[in-house]
């Protein structure tokens, strides 16, 4: 029977500012869990996405918003001039 477990690795990180590692450390506390763990959860979630296609941002930003069932369509503003917002 072949072994499916996944083969484990190990990283050494040199030179890491001594602010980074505090905050990790703190991070981790918030977490309840060891720095190690945080790292591995950081790295993790960093390349989660790596290799998959990536949508455009209009189609996530739509993604975002189905199915709200908007009450009359949103105007198409291309081609019309920019007017900058006034906080007066």
């Amino acid at each position: 029977m072949a072994n499916r477990t996944p083969r484990r690795t190990q990283i050494l990180v040199r030179n890491l500012d001594d602010t980074v590692k505090r905050k990790l450390q703190r991070r981790a506390a918030r977490h309840g869990r060891s720095m190690e763990e945080e790292i591995r959860d950081i790295l993790r979630d960093a390349v989660k996405d790596e290799g998959r296609p990536r949508k455009g941002l209009g189609s996530e930003i739509a993604a975002l918003f189905k199915g709200i069932e908007l009450e009359e369509p949103i105007r198409e503003l291309r081609g019309f001039p920019v007017k900058p917002a006034k906080f007066d």
